[in-house]
């Protein structure tokens, strides 16, 4: 069940969530609590990589020097 939680927001910010909502026929509290669970899950993700990338570190789990070399190959720039 949901529970109540207030945000405080400033004017500007407030004034564009209204027009967004008045053109996507959605209300605030619909926005802001998608907007949240976006942000929620995306940053569970972030956390969930940077985990395993120190576990794998902590592993001794690294690129060698050859895979290394064909990555900063591969997005260096042209000349």
């Amino acid at each position: 069940m949901p529970a109540p939680f207030t945000v405080r927001l400033d004017e500007s910010t407030l004034n564009a969530l209204d027009h967004l909502a008045q053109k996507t026929d959605r209300s605030r509290n619909w926005l802001i609590s998608r907007a949240v669970e976006d942000f929620v899950a995306l940053n569970a993700w972030q956390l969930g990589k940077i985990e395993a990338g120190i576990a794998a570190a902590d592993r001794g789990e690294f690129a060698s020097d050859e895979e290394l070399a064909r990555v900063r190959k591969k997005f260096a720039p042209k000349s």
